[in-house]
């Protein structure tokens, strides 16, 4: 009897692990309809599996992704939500598990505009995680940068570049000073200052940015002419017109060599 009940577990956790990886690599392709139904055929494998068992909302997480991706935010936010409660109830509300099911759930409510909302969430994210792995661990960098974005549609522009700074911070130490993923964050700090007008510090912010990526995708990178466009704009305001416009011609020609290329 034991023998069999094992077979039958091994034969439903197979059946799981198709369904999921299958799921997850249709999803990743683009081709939502067949990453649905792979996805619903692993949820129904993994409800039976118990509500505290990680692979029931680990498929719920992934397909609240797809949803997302397909702007079907009402389910989405639903699967979400439903995500965090199991991994809290299985896991304790201070698990590291918990703080990534916050901030997913926050990032969806942020896309739909729902800052009030999304805002303690991310804060928690936060805390769970600076307390998990320690203030300065290179993960708590995208946590960080996430509130600091919501800090500054919210208009918190002070507690937005604390935010930012320390990411930056957290990022040369554990990176060093020329990572791409610098960039990043420059970026995200010089939107700031240009929200506040403030183009004086915006512009050595986006002329480091520009240098980083140059250096770590090439000179003929698409990402290097937005970086050029947005550090003309800066230009501009600061009436270097001249160096703006230097600036406008290098990305101009960057994406009309990449027209051409695609042709």
């Amino acid at each position: 009897m034991l023998a069999l009940a094992c077979a039958a577990s091994a034969q439903e956790l197979t059946s799981w692990e198709n369904h999921y990886a299958a799921g997850t690599q249709a999803l990743e392709r683009g081709d939502y309809a067949e990453a649905e139904t792979q996805l619903k055929a692993a949820l129904k494998e993994a409800s039976g599996f118990g509500l505290q068992d990680p692979r029931l909302a680990g498929t719920l997480d992934k397909l609240a992704r797809l949803y997302r991706a397909e702007g079907k935010f009402d389910e989405a936010e639903t699967l979400y939500r439903r995500t965090l409660a199991i991994t809290e109830a299985a896991l304790g509300p201070e698990h590291i598990s918990v703080a990534a099911s916050l901030h997913n759930l926050a990032l969806l409510l942020y896309t739909r505009g729902k800052y009030a909302e999304a805002g303690p969430l991310l804060e928690r994210s936060l805390a769970i995680t600076e307390k998990a792995l320690g203030a300065e661990h290179a993960d708590i960098a995208p946590r960080l940068s996430t509130l600091a974005q919501l800090y500054r549609v919210q208009k918190k522009y002070a507690e937005a570049e604390t935010l930012l700074r320390r990411a930056l911070q957290i990022k040369e130490k554990a990176l060093g000073a020329e990572h791409l993923e610098l960039a990043d964050t420059l970026d995200n700090l010089a939107a700031l200052y240009n929200a506040q007008k403030k183009y004086a510090e915006a512009a050595p912010l986006l002329q480091r940015s520009l240098a980083i990526r140059e250096k770590a995708l090439g000179p003929e990178h698409l990402k290097v002419a937005i970086t050029l466009d947005n550090y003309a704009n800066v230009l501009q305001r600061l009436k270097r017109t001249a160096e703006a416009a230097k600036l406008r011609v290098r990305a101009k020609a960057i994406w009309a060599n990449a027209t051409r290329t695609k042709k």
